[in-house]
């Protein structure tokens, strides 16, 4: 299996988020990333490489142009309005609801920011946008290689991405890496006959941004196994009524599970993904790995364990797709890395 790591992702490490009401040092950190490489080369599981470059066309197939400016100007827009700023993260503080319009880029740098966010817990660096545009490059080369014949290849990334839209950052998350690959995968694999492509994210919060970009095409499939919306992050969207619209109408599946659950029930619910793929007809699958369902996760509610990832990735192989991992969430940091290559381990092993 080939790697691509994101060598820049440290470039991206914010101060504090806003959690519970207070300013605490962020979840999502370094050493995430670090960790799974660091375990990826003790067990030498495939060469690690660095990612090719991408043009811009490949991040606007997924982006909105507006929305990519800002994220490549917005960190020089926050030390023009006053240089004692280059000391601070950026934040958002103020959004637009129902009945606000969006159309309309407001000048007011934090009303932009506002725009183009949903929340206040993931910072903006001086470093964002450096580092997610070459996670993006990361996912982009993974998706070639398979396209290439490779049976599987792993983005090792960071910031991760499942949480970001066409035109909005949020839940860590700036560039969607998962629906970047799985675009890359239909656009430049229409000669290798891939018509169709499935999302499968198995990370403990729900996908919003993916399912948003996709739901309403025919020839992506998303399937989510997250914590209930009604109690779990981003709690607006990934409910099991949400089965796409228009000509994406049946290809969306999300399956809601409450806190507390065991491998037993969540891999039923992986089952019942598994079946959905199949039945849509998908060529090739990309996978947001998540390791946030880790019974030891700090912000998080499942009860999977470190052995549970082997069994995990034995199950995606056989699967039979070619496959696409795109690291995403998990922030018991010191486990991160085990559980992340056991799942990789599982689905390499004969």
């Amino acid at each position: 299996m080939k790697n691509f790591y994101n060598h820049l992702h440290a470039q991206h490490q914010g101060k504090v988020e806003m959690f519970r009401g207070a300013l605490v040092p962020c979840f999502e950190v370094p050493a995430r990333a670090d960790h799974v490489l660091a375990e990826l080369q003790r067990r030498q599981l495939g060469a690690v490489l660095e990612p090719q470059t991408f043009d811009e066309a490949a991040l606007t197939a997924i982006h909105s142009p507006r929305y990519l400016k800002f994220l490549a100007t917005a960190w020089d827009q926050w030390v023009a309005l006053d240089a004692a700023n280059a000391d601070k993260d950026i934040l958002p503080s103020v959004w637009p609801t129902r009945t606000f319009r969006t159309d309309i880029e407001p000048d007011n740098f934090a009303a932009k920011v506002g725009l183009y966010s949903y929340d206040a817990g993931t910072p903006f660096t001086s470093g964002t946008w450096v580092a997610a545009r070459a996670g993006a490059h990361c996912a982009l080369s993974a998706a070639q290689a398979v396209l290439a014949g490779d049976r599987a290849a792993f983005a090792l990334s960071r910031p991760p991405g499942h949480h970001a839209g066409a035109d909005f950052f949020g839940g860590y998350c700036f560039l969607n890496n998962a629906a970047l690959a799985a675009q890359h995968l239909l656009d430049q694999g229409k000669g290798a006959g891939v018509k169709k492509v499935a999302v499968l994210d198995v990370d403990y919060h729900h996908g919003n941004g993916t399912q948003a970009i996709f739901y309403d095409r025919p020839d992506v499939f998303f399937a989510s196994i997250h914590g209930d919306p009604r109690t779990e992050y981003p709690f607006y969207l990934g409910h099991a009524d949400e089965t796409g619209t228009g000509a994406g109408l049946g290809a969306n599946l999300n399956l809601p599970l409450p806190r507390g659950t065991d491998y037993a029930t969540w891999s039923q619910a992986l089952e019942t993904a598994l079946a959905g793929i199949a039945k849509f007809g998908a060529d090739a699958l990309v996978v947001s790995l998540g390791m946030d369902t880790f019974e030891g996760d700090p912000i998080s509610g499942f009860k999977l364990t470190t052995q549970d990832y082997l069994r995990l990735g034995e199950r995606l192989a056989r699967a039979g797709l070619p496959t696409v991992f795109v690291f995403e969430g998990g922030y018991a940091v010191d486990a991160v890395g085990v559980n992340a290559v056991n799942v990789l381990q599982g689905f390499t092993s004969p």
